[in-house]
């Protein structure tokens, strides 16, 4: 939600004079989040030297916030507390105030979270966290009202009461501190465990995963509900590798109740963060870049698995909603949408049945309520609904006594009319930066949706924002995290190369452009490089020549996005089965060694790092073919390859037209496989040894034990 700054027009120099008097130090940064509190009382700094030796040399506690754009109770906390001359007040006269945005920071809001939810047992956003002067956390909490309600006390009386704390019981505070940083360097030490890799601890995972499925509503557990994208991605990979119909049917069932439930925008396309009810009903209303780049990689897997009509249909306008309201010119996709407009959550995307009715017509829009779940009396707030699909349309059409075909029609040219309708709301606020990963996420779940779908314009948003990656955040061989205003900002993390790596290789087996080939091997060694424990294994989240921090932390666990160790992970195996250098899978094998306890015995958090132990412990099908690129022969394998669910696999091809001969050169995979007879000739191997070559897709089909299509 933008502030009432961010949309107060400027008149005259005076003014813009004026607002750069009240503005406080965030006005300067490129943030959208922080510049949102650039004009609250409170005196903020950034995360960085001039906050912290300000904290030293006045001996002062820093009361750190942690935020993102879209997210509703940070505007809450920001407008009750922030906005307020007497909390500033407080805050100015007892602590250094720092303000960071956790998408521009992950390394400081994983450090720090993991401080809360060790000193509250819970964690979330807005984090408030109170800092000694060098940096260790002693007390800390999530969202505190400005008076004492909801069982939380007030956030001045928090302020007094831990500026005294500090103060009176300095020692205890700093005690309390080193126990805090002992505990967190304790939580980011990993060492190899004794347990063999192998197909024992996939079971075991599957059994885990499975005693927590929400069998009536699909997802895990009960609200709120996250969407579980990496969990149900390996739950596919697990019905194809062990033939349990059981761990199909809980990605299924789980997928479609997120794809007809209120958590998905059935208008425009595309998924809210999260449901706050066990039925995926009332979401949330914020849309990140994240959720939907793997969500969509997840539909897509899943559609390759079943052909399910819905998954291609939520595909399609997940992607279609991205490229339109997320993708900035010439490439790169934004961060976040807000939840909020016109000062209230949900408002751009909820309807009353009257409010249908005046678009629809009374007789189409009764009908177009029914279908979606939209009565009087709503199932949000103030009387309004959000859509949803809780019926099948047959069965529906045919109690309302109305043709089948007819209720179709009126509800799909229903959703375009109120699409367009509604596009004359006021829109939620959209944060405008750039980040690497997610961009990473979203070009390699883009590039893969084209090949399955055909859908050309998918791969050229994909490509035009990895090459927007390439060229403004890519700087002598390394990766910058954000991009806003002109300026790349903050190093690479761990998750920035590995998505970056990963949506490379994608781009390659959708263009087979060796350059696509080249850029990601080149990054992956610079990850190696910078980011590899030399000592222990598996990759540090920061780089080796990253600002010191309280704790260098290197985490395998799924959060909202997928663990940066378990990309590498496949990463590492891709590029193996690529290039035949067991080095790659040698450091994948020590990765997922380092990790084995906590996959058996928490796997609904490792959902990624269990679909890298399943590559690991598979045989990979490494697929060579030879032939012209857009021969038809070889677009025929294409989409047999294609439009089958086999995850753990490879496909290079060389274009014997192409005469430089680089793809050889730089993919060993290629080499040494000629062409039979002029024909498109498809390889299959395994670790570099193939099969004999095949000249047909009925040839190619048996090699791959599938059904041609």
């Amino acid at each position: 939600m933008n502030t009432a700054h961010d949309n107060e027009p400027q008149d005259g120099q005076q003014n813009e004079q004026q607002d750069e008097q009240q503005a406080n130090r965030l006005a300067h940064e490129t943030s959208p989040y922080l510049r949102q509190h650039a004009h609250n009382p409170v005196d903020w700094y950034p995360w960085g030297e001039e906050a912290l030796e300000k904290a030293r040399s006045e001996d002062k506690p820093v009361m750190l916030s942690i935020g993102y754009s879209a997210c509703h109770w940070c505007h809450v906390m920001a407008h009750e507390s922030f906005e307020s001359a007497e909390t500033a007040e407080i805050m100015n006269r007892l602590f250094v105030n720092v303000k960071v945005d956790r998408e521009e920071r992950p390394d400081l809001d994983e450090i720090y979270m993991n401080a809360v939810t060790a000193m509250t047992g819970s964690g979330g956003w807005p984090m408030t966290v109170f800092l000694t002067p060098d940096l260790k956390p002693f007390y800390g909490g999530t969202y505190f009202p400005p008076d004492d309600r909801y069982g939380r006390p007030g956030f001045p009386r928090i302020l007094e009461a831990v500026a005294q704390f500090y103060r009176e019981r300095r020692s205890d505070a700093e005690e309390q501190g080193e126990k805090l940083k002992s505990r967190l360097v304790e939580l980011a030490g990993f060492t190899s465990s004794n347990e063999t890799l192998e197909t024992g601890l996939l079971d075991k995972a599957f059994t885990g995963i499975a005693a927590s499925y929400d069998a009536t509503n699909g997802g895990f557990g009960t609200q709120p509900k996250f969407p579980p994208s990496m969990t149900l991605s390996f739950l596919l990979r697990e019905h194809l590798r062990s033939g349990r119909q059981s761990a199909l049917d809980m990605a299924v069932h789980s997928l479609s109740k997120m794809g007809n439930g209120g958590i998905y925008d059935h208008l425009g396309g595309g998924f809210h963060r999260y449901s706050v009810d066990a039925k995926w009903l009332i979401p949330h209303f914020e849309k990140m870049l994240y959720d939907n780049a793997l969500l969509l990689r997840t539909y897509t897997e899943a559609f390759q698995a079943t052909g399910e009509p819905l998954f291609r249909k939520v595909v399609s306008e997940t992607a279609s909603y991205v490229i339109r309201e997320m993708m900035q010119p010439g490439g790169g996709f934004y961060a976040t949408q807000d939840a909020d407009s016109e000062g209230e959550e949900g408002r751009f995307f909820v309807w009353t049945p009257e409010e249908i009715k005046a678009v629809l017509g009374d007789e189409k829009g009764r009908l177009f309520a029914r279908y979606y779940g939209v009565e009087e009396g709503g199932n949000f707030e103030h009387g309004t609904s959000v859509l949803h699909v809780d019926v099948d349309l047959e069965p529906l059409a045919a109690h309302l006594q109305v043709a089948p075909d007819d209720l179709r029609t009126i509800v799909s040219e229903g959703r375009r009319t109120l699409f367009d309708h509604r596009e004359q709301r006021v829109h939620p606020g959209r944060d405008e930066k750039i980040m690497t990963d997610w961009n990473g996420l979203m070009a390699g779940s883009l590039a893969r949706a084209s090949r399955v779908f055909g859908e050309p314009a998918w791969l050229d948003a994909a490509s035009d924002s990895m090459r927007f990656v390439l060229d403004a955040l890519h700087e002598d061989g390394r990766l910058m995290h954000t991009f806003k205003d002109g300026r790349a900002r903050f190093n690479g993390y761990l998750d920035d190369y590995a998505f970056t790596v990963s949506a490379l290789l994608d781009l390659y087996e959708a263009t087979f452009d060796p350059a696509w080939f080249a850029h990601a091997e080149a990054l992956m060694d610079t990850t190696i490089e910078r980011f590899w424990d030399r000592d222990d294994g598996g990759f540090f989240f920061t780089s080796d020549d990253h600002e010191t921090l309280i704790v260098r932390s290197k985490n395998p666990y799924d959060n909202a996005i997928p663990s940066g160790n378990a990309v590498s992970v496949q990463n590492l195996l891709r590029l193996a089965a690529f290039t035949g250098r067991n080095a790659y899978r040698d450091r994948a094998g020590q990765t997922l060694s380092l990790f084995t306890d906590y996959m058996g015995a928490a796997p609904g958090g490792f959902g990624q790092l269990l679909c890298g132990l399943s590559w690991y412990l598979d045989k990979p099908v490494e697929i060579a073919l030879v032939g012209a690129r857009e021969d038809a022969a070889t677009r025929t394998m294409l989409d047999l390859i294609d439009g089958t669910f086999l995850p753990n696999k490879v496909v290079a091809l060389h274009d014997p037209s192409e005469e430089d001969g680089r793809a050889e050169k730089l993919i060993p995979l290629l080499t040494n496989r000629p062409q039979i007879d002029g024909a498109t000739t498809a390889y299959v191997c395994e670790q570099f040894v193939c099969r004999q070559p095949v000249t047909t897709v009925d040839g190619l089909a048996e090699l791959l034990s599938v059904n041609p299509q």
